[in-house]
């Protein structure tokens, strides 16, 4: 297949920074799965994927058959996270001095 009949294809990696901040934003306005990607450092596969899941933390709608997010839904989640971060394991997380298997 010739380089010019190649189909292009999303970009599936890490967004850049967001270019705005969203602490500035009034809590009603409505973000793109890539814009919140861009907010939360998340690939916007990742978002897609928490989609499937109705309980995930992040809220979600439909408009006109796009997913979008509300600011004000945006800041709980990071508010969320923050609060539910882990302390990085061990490397030894056993705790009985040997080595986890992979």
């Amino acid at each position: 297949m010739s380089r010019a009949m190649k189909r292009r294809r999303k970009n599936r990696g890490m967004p850049p920074p967001a270019m705005f901040d969203i602490d500035t934003l009034p809590g009603s306005s409505n973000l793109t799965a890539l814009e919140v990607a861009a907010v939360i450092r998340r690939t916007p596969g990742a978002l897609e994927q928490w989609r499937r899941d109705p309980n995930h933390a992040l809220k979600w709608r439909y408009v006109e058959g796009r997913p979008l997010y509300r600011v004000d839904a945006v800041r709980d989640y990071l508010a969320g996270c923050d609060k539910t971060t882990k302390r990085p394991q061990p490397h030894n997380a056993r705790g009985d001095d040997r080595a986890a298997r992979p």
